[in-house]
């Protein structure tokens, strides 16, 4: 039999290739089992809480999180390394997402790329074969990187008699914690409290802002993104955030009902549509809407890229970022291969 024969046959009795090839991927995934859960939750940004907002108020989401127990935590930050190229190419935007690292790089005499590679060395090693000296050293080069969520978080599992000043970390960084520990944040009021709960040694920034769009004309296309803005859904949402938030405060409303709706599909739907499908659709003289699509969605794939890294092989991951950003990441996280969406309102319902 010739080989143009037994390769016809063997096309013949093959099986259909499926449209998407990297369905292929996704089968084998399957195949093997054991998919990595990931957890996106949405939530209000917290510095829109008052200063004097009992941050107790949150531990029955906490306890819910660490039922959970993710492994790693993401949270809506840029990481050092895109915050140094932002301070070179676009400083307004450094200015306003970036936290200064500049007076923990001086004190150790390092630069940002010297503290990583010196941090990721110790943080290689189980944390419980590093000495307190490592463990205070750790909390500056996390500083000096750029990630003061990390930093905090290591501050904190410090024993308490430890946590002071000394000649290791001046009292200008031990200053820097102290105020950063009372930030009115999710990045801290949530992912920092449970990574210490949880044991983890650090949080993880994978937010992305250098995806803006070259706007020639800023005012015209202002002016019309508000125009865009301006729909039903828009209000009915904005509505109902402003009576959640009023009844979170006086305390009629339980924390993880607050997330619950927040994590709602009804209430994230009011965004998709009076947000980013008002976009979509808009016709406008500069085509705002567009350009403002390009930057959401290039945005959230190189959030969910990081989130991916994060990830890995195999780490059981909650993403914490602004309640707009989850539909995004739950459509781009649920096209990678060896991942599970976890049911976010399972978990807030303790299910």
């Amino acid at each position: 039999m010739s080989i143009v024969l037994v390769l016809s046959l063997l096309a013949q009795t093959a099986p259909p290739l499926p449209t998407d090839l990297v369905d292929i991927v996704d089968e084998a995934a399957r195949e093997r089992g054991d998919l990595t859960p990931v957890l996106v939750l949405g939530t209000s940004h917290l510095s829109s809480l008052p200063d004097d907002f009992p941050v107790e108020r949150f531990d029955p989401l906490l306890d819910r999180l660490e039922q959970w127990a993710p492994e790693a935590i993401a949270v809506e930050g840029i990481d050092g390394p895109q915050c140094d190229y932002l301070r070179e190419y676009d400083p307004g935007t450094a200015d306003s997402y970036c936290p200064d690292p500049s007076p923990a790089r001086t004190a150790l005499g390092l630069s940002g790329a010297e503290a990583a590679a010196e941090a990721w060395a110790l943080l290689a090693r189980p944390a419980t074969q590093r000495s307190l000296t490592e463990r205070r050293r750790l909390v500056a080069l996390l500083l000096a990187m750029g990630e003061p969520e990390s930093a905090l978080v290591q501050w904190l599992r410090l024993p308490v008699e430890s946590r002071a000043a000394g000649a290791d970390l001046s009292e200008e960084l031990v200053a820097y914690l102290a105020k950063y520990q009372t930030r009115q944040n999710e990045n801290v009021i949530i992912a920092v409290e449970l990574a210490v709960r949880l044991g983890l040694d650090r949080v993880d920034r994978v937010d992305d802002q250098s995806s803006g769009s070259a706007i020639a004309d800023r005012d015209a296309y202002a002016k019309e993104i508000r125009a865009i803005w301006t729909n039903t859904p828009t209000d009915v949402r904005i509505a109902e955030y402003e009576e959640w938030e009023a009844a979170l405060i006086d305390g009629s409303l339980p924390m993880l009902e607050w997330y619950r709706r927040y994590n709602a599909p009804a209430s994230l739907a009011l965004a998709m549509k009076g947000d980013f499908g008002a976009a979509a659709a808009a016709r406008t003289p500069t085509d705002a809407g567009q350009s403002y699509l390009a930057y959401w969605e290039t945005r959230n794939l190189r959030m969910v890229s990081n989130i991916r890294q994060v990830v890995g092989a195999n780490t059981r991951t909650l993403a914490i970022v602004g309640a707009s950003h989850k539909p995004y990441y739950d459509r781009y996280l649920g096209m990678m291969s060896n991942i599970e969406l976890a049911d976010t309102l399972a978990v807030l319902n303790g299910d």
